[in-house]
């Protein structure tokens, strides 16, 4: 009796079960389907099976800049997907193309999403970066207004930075251009960041500029495994904890003094409130983004940001400049006229046009790496010529590429140090062109509303070394206008970590 009662309800809650599972898997299907039809009108460069894309993976790894190049000569006009190990990179070559992507919206394509994959921040940083940055606003406004105020300082710390690292001497002395460029600039950013004497001390510069080499390289390892085994290769290669504790050895006390500071006070604006980093975080942070371990959290991220991108761009211009002899008279001529005229000061360094069209040119010609602008698509996102791109993926810019197209450029293989010195002296474009100005011929910084914040200090900051080194020093290549080759790892380029540059006291 019990088994003839209990069969059709057994069958009914099968079926139940069944038709809700179908409801539930439908959409899932019809949704992968749709993914799959997308991409695969998306031509690709390198391997394209599931197994292959293990192969893809280590190709994309190992020789990026030729994958990124045949798919730039192949398609010109069109995106392109490289297949990694459980993704697809989608390359967006041509202006075109950086239009289209400048024109989205954030609800449509997310760099705070693609930034946190790239960087891998909840293993190599902290969630909270990508949950609440409110620290990206930090860099954007108060950071920026006060380049001006705490320029003779950041000038300040160049000369003791240069003085300790390479003093001035009559003969040639050879010095390794890679790590002496981390060095000089985690001085002259921490005097700006923290001051005095924090930006000086050795464990704490030695900490700034390791993690944010370290960063990036555990994020590039960590983003060869597929998702599943990210976690476990996250935990294995992540340095933060121990990263995080030498960093409140040294914060902390700062941080609890001011907000001691606060209380006493009953205000932010208490007397002789330092003007940097700390104050401006403390300004706009909330609730339990006052914390201390939060606060320290943010300042590492903007030292990972400041630090490793300027210092690469110092040591591209440290190598330009010394293979180009002939530049220095010109400039040196423009940085001497204008420092007699306005001083060692922002609104001096902006009038060095020569010097500003140099280092632009620096940035086009070295800088970039393979792949900027990266966006995470939040929903599917057509291009103007129809092509669309599923939700889930990231879309990225084939940067070198791009600055060495020649629809972009006039001999774009070229290094032309006055190239944008001279569209400033055409009529009606005596403000663009300038190294702060993205463009869609010129990527560096990104572009749009989300071009990268910090890239006005960045830029002042770069300017100051180079000016200083022209007044200071000679420089030269040990094989006369041969820079050392440049490094790839993955789709990063970088300056050589081994090449040296050659100084001495200027004659």
């Amino acid at each position: 009796m019990s088994s003839s009662v209990s069969s059709p309800y057994s069958l009914g809650f099968l079926v139940v079960g069944l038709a809700w599972a179908f409801w539930i898997l439908l959409p899932k299907y019809v949704r992968w389907r749709s993914r799959v039809a997308m991409l695969n009108v998306i031509p690709t460069v390198g391997p394209t099976g599931f197994l292959s894309g293990f192969v893809g993976t280590y190709r994309f790894f190992t020789n990026a800049k030729d994958i990124l190049q045949e798919g730039y000569e192949k398609y010109p006009n069109r995106i392109f997907k490289v297949a990694l190990v459980d993704r697809w990179a989608i390359i967006a070559p041509g202006r075109m193309m950086v239009e289209d992507l400048m024109k989205a919206t954030d609800d449509q394509l997310s760099m705070i999403e693609a930034a946190a994959e790239t960087l891998q921040v909840e293993y190599t940083l902290s969630k909270e970066v990508v949950l609440h940055p409110y620290h990206v606003a930090i860099v954007r406004t108060p950071m920026t207004r006060n380049i001006a105020t705490r320029f003779a300082e950041v000038r300040d710390e160049t000369v003791s930075a240069f003085a300790d690292l390479i003093p001035a001497k009559d003969d040639w002395v050879k010095v390794p251009a890679y790590k002496t460029s981390f060095q000089i600039v985690g001085r002259t950013a921490n005097r700006f960041f923290v001051g005095l004497p924090l930006c000086r001390d050795s464990d704490w510069l030695d900490l700034n500029t390791n993690f944010a080499v370290e960063v990036f390289i555990s994020a590039m390892i960590i983003n060869l495994f597929p998702s599943f085994l990210k976690p476990i290769a996250g935990h294995l290669l992540t340095r933060m904890p121990s990263s995080m504790k030498r960093a409140t050895k040294h914060l902390a006390p700062i941080i609890e003094e001011r907000l001691a500071r606060e209380d006493e006070y009953g205000t932010k604006d208490w007397p002789s409130k330092p003007n940097d980093l700390i104050s401006w975080l403390l300004d706009e942070a909330k609730a339990e983004q006052r914390e201390v371990s939060d606060l320290i959290t943010r300042i590492l991220a903007i030292e990972v940001a400041a630090i490793h991108t300027t210092s690469t761009a110092f040591c591209n211009a440290l190598y330009q400049l010394a293979a180009h002899p002939e530049l220095v008279v010109p400039l040196r001529e423009e940085v001497e006229a204008i420092v007699e005229e306005s001083g060692w000061t922002k609104e001096g360094v902006g009038k060095m046009r020569k010097l500003d069209s140099f280092l632009k040119e620096t940035l086009r010609f070295s800088g970039g790496g393979g792949i900027v602008n990266n966006r995470k698509v939040l929903t599917d996102f057509t291009f103007s010529d129809g092509t669309t791109v599923p939700a889930g993926t990231t879309i990225g810019v084939a940067a070198y590429m791009h600055h060495h197209d020649e629809a972009q450029y006039d001999n774009p293989y070229t290094f032309d140090a006055f190239r944008f010195y001279n569209m400033r002296n055409r009529e009606g474009e005596s403000i663009k062109h300038q190294t702060i100005s993205p463009g869609p011929d010129y990527i560096t910084f990104g572009n749009g509303r989300h071009a990268c914040p910090g890239r006005f200090f960045a830029v002042y900051e770069i300017k100051g070394l180079i000016a200083h080194i022209l007044m200071s020093y000679d420089v030269k290549l040990e094989t006369e206008g041969v820079i050392p080759p440049y490094e790839w790892h993955g789709p990063s380029m970088d300056p050589s970590s081994t090449g040296e540059v050659l100084f001495r006291k200027r004659r």
